[in-house]
């Protein structure tokens, strides 16, 4: 039997989260990018904003310079990547952002593989998905697959984003 899944603290109505979409990939363009697409229409039809959208390749050095350089807008609070969490060689966007992570959300990758285990087996045992928070800023980092920007976004990031900033705020 399911549990009910319990909410301990509803966010207040009306909670804005500014966002960046950053998708990082060898191969996409922004009319390409499915999945960069679609975290942004899940986030502005839960009423949050997108501040920043952006392609960067896969290459740690500009995943590390995007999110610096972001960090330090104050317009932003979330910054959501997908892609390159993988194993493939070419799969660098987790070293590169949990290298810098000044906390890391370690339930997220957790729940994210546990939630994919659920839909795809055990493949979801590759996935590096990661949280955390950088220089006061929300950090997700997701798998490129629109299927895992999905389950990601609707079932961990749209529940918890304004908690979670409003946390950092305090």
């Amino acid at each position: 039997m399911a549990h009910p899944v319990v909410l301990p603290h509803p966010d207040l109505p009306g909670s804005v989260v500014n966002c960046a979409v950053i998708t990082v990939s060898d191969t996409r363009t922004p009319e390409t990018d499915r999945s960069g697409q679609m975290a942004q229409q899940l986030l502005q039809a839960a009423g949050h904003s997108i501040g920043w959208y952006a392609l960067v390749k896969d290459e740690p050095t500009q995943i590390r310079e995007q999110l610096v350089d972001l960090s330090q807008r104050s317009n932003l609070d979330a910054f959501i990547f997908n892609g390159g969490t993988g194993i493939a060689s070419r799969d660098t966007t987790y070293d590169a952002i949990a290298a810098l992570l000044d906390k890391q959300l370690p339930g997220f990758g957790e729940l994210f593989r546990w939630l994919s285990y659920q839909e795809i087996g055990s493949r979801a045992m590759a996935s590096r998905a990661i949280a955390g928070v950088y220089r006061n800023k929300l950090i997700f980092s997701l798998p490129g697959s629109t299927h895992a920007v999905r389950l990601a976004i609707e079932k961990l990031i749209l529940p918890e984003l304004a908690h979670l900033v409003d946390q950092l705020r305090l």
